[in-house]
């Protein structure tokens, strides 16, 4: 081997020492960066949740902060509505008033998500934001996972329905109290010339 050829290989070498040292040096940078990240709640005005992660990803998108305010989310569930025996379905937020930011927390990064339009306030100080247990995080991210049937029935006392499931279908009765919340209402039911109540789901009963 020359000593030409010898140079070059060294150089060679040398080149492929720096090109690992600054693979090694971009991989414990990314590793670093990924150990700072923490989810923030930040609390939005009545309504404006959606808005809020729209602007704020138009921010991170024009400022470049994809390196430091990684997720925004919404969390969302489908809900299942039976209504005047129609089905339909819609989302819902599971956490309404509040975004979820998963960011790196710097100056730079809490004036741009503090200041995007819609934004009140981070959750806990005003300039020390508290970040949420990634346990916390997990709960409100699997419930918007999941979908729930809401049954929405437009009776009142007085009103008079035909059950149609359980021990007393087919009979007509004459509700006394309604439960809105809980999808419930109480009902008498005439039973050999007796009055008899009894609490019947929404899913029961049609409204006569």
């Amino acid at each position: 081997m020359t000593k030409d050829e010898k140079t070059m290989e060294e150089q060679l070498n040398e080149d492929k020492l720096q090109e690992l040292a600054e693979e090694e040096a971009k991989a414990q940078a990314k590793k670093n960066k990924a150990s700072q990240k923490r989810w923030y709640i930040v609390h939005t005005y009545s309504g404006y949740e959606n808005k809020v992660k729209v602007n704020l990803e138009k921010m991170i998108e024009n400022q470049n902060l994809g390196d430091r305010i990684f997720r925004i989310e919404v969390p969302q569930k489908t809900v299942t509505q039976i209504k005047g025996g129609k089905k339909t379905e819609k989302e819902e937020k599971v956490f309404p008033g509040y975004v979820l930011v998963e960011m790196i927390m710097d100056e730079e990064t809490w004036y741009v998500v503090r200041h995007t339009t819609g934004v009140a306030k981070f959750v806990g100080s005003a300039k020390k934001p508290i970040p949420a247990k990634d346990s916390e995080i997990k709960k409100i991210i699997n419930r918007s996972s999941s979908q729930t049937q809401k049954i929405e029935l437009d009776v009142k006392v007085g009103d008079k329905v035909r059950i149609t499931s359980g021990p007393f279908a087919e009979f007509v009765a004459d509700i006394i109290e309604v439960y809105p919340d809980k999808a419930k209402l109480r009902a008498n039911v005439s039973i050999f010339g007796r009055e008899t109540p009894v609490e019947l789901e929404y899913k029961q009963i049609n409204k006569l």
